[in-house]
């Protein structure tokens, strides 16, 4: 008979290691307690959490140039005449 694979969440994880120091891991058991949850359930949500959080920095910030050298002279209330397209 063929045996059936069964799909557990650990199917699509990847086991990896980390290093904390006792008081946060302390504080993840006794937040996991609370919970009642595993602790490695509170570091994965918090790992998602972070990852969530970030933001690759743009990567064409600043490439153009505009043709104007007063631009950071230029106060936010004053209105900038827009450059004649000739």
């Amino acid at each position: 008979m063929p045996k059936m694979n069964k799909l557990c969440h650990n199917d699509a994880m990847i086991r990896t290691t980390i290093m904390a120091d006792e008081e946060t891991l302390a504080r993840l058991r006794a937040l996991a307690i609370e919970r009642g949850i595993s602790l490695a359930a509170v570091i994965r949500e918090a790992l998602a959490e972070k990852a969530t959080e970030y933001r690759p920095k743009p990567l064409s910030l600043g490439i153009g140039a505009s043709g104007r050298s007063d631009i950071s002279e230029t106060e936010a209330t004053e209105r900038v005449p827009p450059r004649s397209w000739r």
